[in-house]
């Protein structure tokens, strides 16, 4: 009997987000088939990101690995959203990598920053010829700083072998920046559909006396860290324009940074002209977003660039909400007949959430409608076939 193809992930860290929630998701499910044993090795064991340290142990995405059986090993650093430098890692650090490398079959990047780790180590002569897949998440490299240098230097030199990328659009905007490794595979983002579904009338009553929120008020949700490239100033302000409107809304923010311990928070609420603030529910990082998903309306994202498939768009969907979302990366693509998409106005994205609004049934319907279409089973197994291939192609070349 064959063994399983031993695959290890690279992670800068493990901080909210959704490239991390949709890699992690991945791993642990492709470890569930038992053809794929996967590890996994971050450089960082804390995060300071917007506003926020994140230590690695009370992470969502660290424990549902462990719970998966997957292993994590770290490098013990501590993060202050710098990216790693090559030059950076001792030779305690890199012993523990080579290590970790040295007992895969084949090596996935959580996106390019972690690359410099593997140029660190092939500088040292301490990295195997094995496959390298980079899985990338963002329509805007441009944005990644010296990573992605560091990328495509590695696709360049046959170091990284095959990029992974959620939307077409990442696929074509790292092509267009240089980054040509050997294979190219877009693999579509999808959700754990038995987790993010509608809620039953108690759950959402629940969650609704939870949170203050009255039983027929309208809910509008933004789940997204606090950070330019979210722009939730474009979202507040799109608040304060909807809010004029329609007095008995309310407004749920999710993500690290949007909670009132963030100063910058309050200041762009004052400075956007929300006249009614006890209407916008500051929740932070949540474990629960199933249940926040649920009561909502609209799910909205106004993120300004970088966005490639935001899973908000289509966790807030499998529970019933409609997607709003600015046109960025492939969003549009993502919510076509079940959400609406917006120019970066907050006038007009008011307008969106107002008609999403008036026609609510309809649009439910839709959303719950597109639930086989986004779930993750999907997903894993094109990933399965993606890393099999990438395997199969190298042992035949050795």
């Amino acid at each position: 009997m064959n063994r399983p193809t031993r695959v290890l992930s690279l992670y800068e860290g493990f901080f909210a987000g959704g490239a991390r929630i949709l890699h992690s998701d991945d791993v642990a499910g492709l470890h569930a088939t038992r053809e794929q044993q996967h590890g996994v090795l971050t450089i960082a064991s804390a995060v300071r990101r917007e506003s926020t340290r994140q230590p690695m142990q009370s992470d969502p995405r660290y424990r549902r690995l462990v719970r998966a059986g997957v292993a994590v090993d770290t490098l013990g650093r501590e993060s202050f959203g710098e990216v790693p430098d090559p030059s950076s890692f001792t030779d305690a650090e890199l012993r523990v990598a080579a290590d970790a490398v040295s007992r895969a079959d084949l090596v996935l990047s959580l996106k390019e920053q972690p690359i410099g780790l593997l140029l660190a180590l092939r500088e040292r002569g301490w990295m195997p010829q094995i496959p390298v897949a980079t899985c990338l998440h963002r329509s805007d490299p441009l944005h990644s700083g010296p990573a992605l240098g560091w990328l495509a230097e590695a696709a360049r030199t046959g170091l990284v072998t095959a990029t992974i990328s959620c939307a077409d659009s990442t696929s074509d905007a790292y092509a267009r920046a240089g980054v040509h490794a050997a294979e190219r595979f877009v693999i579509a983002n999808g959700i754990d559909t038995k987790r993010f579904r509608p809620g039953t009338r108690g759950q959402v009553a629940a969650t609704r006396r939870r949170l203050g929120i009255p039983s027929t008020a309208p809910v509008i949700v933004i789940a997204a860290r606090f950070d330019a490239m979210k722009d939730p100033g474009l979202f507040l302000r799109a608040v304060a324009e909807h809010a004029r409107r329609s007095p008995g809304t309310h407004y749920v923010l999710c993500g690290a940074g949007m909670t009132w311990q963030n100063a910058a928070l309050e200041e762009l609420v004052a400075q956007s002209e929300v006249a009614t603030p006890d209407r916008l529910h500051a929740l932070g990082i949540r474990d629960d977003m199933p249940s926040i998903y649920q009561i909502a309306d609209v799910v909205a994202l106004t993120s300004a660039f970088g966005e490639a498939s935001p899973l908000c768009l289509i966790e807030g969907a499998a529970c019933g909400a409609t997607p709003v979302t600015t046109d960025v990366g492939d969003a549009a693509r993502q919510i076509d007949g079940i959400g609406v998409a917006t120019p970066h106005d907050p006038r007009a994205i008011a307008d969106a959430w107002t008609w999403v609004l008036e026609r609510r049934a309809d649009l439910r319907a839709a959303a719950l409608a597109a639930r086989a279409r986004i779930g993750r089973d999907r997903m894993i197994g094109e990933y399965a076939a993606a890393m099999d291939a990438l395997h199969r192609r190298s042992a035949i070349a050795a």
